[in-house]
């Protein structure tokens, strides 16, 4: 027995545990717009389910599946695909009532003997992990055989309510700060593309000069107020430092619009298909060059956040696709097309992931925040080709057609981004860091090398 602290069953310190439901009992043709969120495999990576993006179905389509129904703090864990995943539904979720996938069961606490948000930490620990995968069968799809009944049968730490609050408590501190983390990364991403937006896609600069030109004030002037934000007479304000660079790149808009086959768009623009500004790489590199941090497939590319996290396992196969830093690298899988990333190193891919290659290096932001677009994910959709697990069509995503500014334009607006992917890629490295020392805690104090008395100061100092 580990550490200092007694074990239990969990069947011992469980109110209910059980099953998602059949396979056939949820299908897409039943999912709503709105309703009882579905939970799944995208929504267990951290240690609290994670509200976002939900397929929903019927109240009453949930009230028939009432042994799949989960509320705050259940636990859920996947026992097929991405086997080892677990996490708690926190107090403050989004919603009061879950519905969980075929994919998932579940355990619901006596939370007079042990707290969910402790045992879900415990099972994220290297023994936790061990314990949970020690019935797992790896041929094929991954799953955990019998998971429900094998779950009941593994033993868990469970010291005194008192110490599990304490080790609750500096862990969830920890996980607050990297939530903080990631909150940061998103607004600055979401900051480019409003950025994106508001210059290549809704034209905001030439259309407030064209507006200026009209009614005789000064276009550039004009220019500068809809790429800035800030009214004509604040920017005599500005230092010669800020107005000078703005002015400049005031200057790259013109300001007329014109006729094209994708409607008006600003004069000397230009109508290009998606290979005239990228093209597909073809690299191959050694899996055996490679490990879970550097390796990136649909499964650990994080959806709507331009990222990834660390892959479970690498593929059994002699080589796998590769891709460099600069490159964007978007899964092919519906419906999974949203999970994009602008890679910051080089590393291996699936081959449901396609990558990216600028044909220009100093416009990898620009073409990043182009495939983020909404406009791309839906026409891969459209296109995209298969029955079961549809695929994007390669050929209809190389012709793919979008409103290209010129080079000039287009490299400024990656250089003026460049910072704050620079800045995210930071807080990332700080946040790995923090998941680090989170991730060792329990299992020090598993092992008596720390004790709960002489963590609760350093962490609360």
């Amino acid at each position: 027995m580990a550490g200092k602290w007694p074990y239990k069953r969990v069947e011992q310190i469980a109110l209910k545990i059980a099953m998602g439901p059949f396979g056939s009992s949820i299908k897409v043709e039943t999912f709503t717009d709105s309703g009882i969120p579905i939970i799944s495999g995208q929504h267990l990576r951290e240690a609290q389910v994670t509200d976002g993006d939900f397929n929903f179905i019927t109240e009453a389509h949930a009230d028939s599946l009432k042994n799949a129904n989960v509320q705050r703090g259940d636990v859920i864990f996947t026992h097929a695909g991405n086997i080892g995943q677990v996490a708690f539904i926190p107090d403050d979720s989004a919603y009061q009532r879950y519905v969980i996938s075929q994919r998932q069961f579940y355990l619901r606490c006596n939370t007079d003997l042990i707290l969910p948000e402790f045992i879900t930490y415990y099972f994220k620990t290297p023994e936790g992990q061990h314990r949970l995968l020690a019935n797992a069968n790896q041929v094929g799809v991954p799953s955990i055989a019998r998971p429900s009944s094998y779950l009941k049968t593994i033993e868990v730490p469970t010291p005194s309510i008192e110490e599990q609050q304490v080790v609750v408590r500096n862990i969830k501190t920890l996980d607050a700060k990297i939530r903080l983390n990631i909150g940061i990364n998103q607004t600055l991403e979401t900051m480019a593309q409003a950025i994106f937006k508001s210059w290549f896609v809704d034209f905001d600069p030439v259309k407030a000069k064209i507006a200026a030109k009209a009614n005789g004030r000064d276009p550039l002037r004009a220019a500068m107020t809809a790429i800035s934000g800030k009214p004509d007479a604040e920017l005599d304000t500005l230092p010669p430092d800020q107005l000078a660079p703005l002015a400049a790149t005031a200057a790259l808009f013109p300001d007329e619009m014109e006729d094209s086959e994708l409607g008006e768009i600003p004069k000397g623009w230009q109508v290009k298909t998606l290979m005239q500004i990228a093209r597909f790489p073809s690299g191959k590199i050694e899996v055996s060059s490679v490990d879970t941090s550097t390796y990136v497939s649909t499964e650990n590319m994080l959806e709507n956040r331009g990222g990834i996290c660390e892959a479970s396992a690498l593929p059994s196969v002699p080589t796998v696709p590769s891709f460099s830093a600069g490159q964007v690298l978007v899964s092919n899988i519906r419906p999974y097309f949203k999970k994009i990333w602008l890679a910051r190193f080089a590393g291996g891919r699936s081959n449901d992931v396609l990558a990216f290659q600028p044909l220009d290096s100093e416009t990898s932001e620009f073409l990043f925040n182009l495939l983020y677009q909404d406009q791309f994910f839906e026409f891969m959709n459209r296109t995209a080709k298969g029955a079961k697990m549809p695929r994007g069509d390669k050929d209809a995503i190389a012709g793919w057609k979008f409103v290209s500014a010129n080079s000039a334009l287009l490299q400024h607006f990656s250089a003026k981004v460049r910072s704050s992917y620079g800045f995210i890629d930071s807080i990332r490295q700080e946040s790995m860091l923090l998941a680090a020392a989170r991730d060792a805690l329990l299992p020090k104090l598993l092992s008596g090398e720390l004790q709960v008395q002489t963590i609760e100061p350093e962490v609360a100092a």
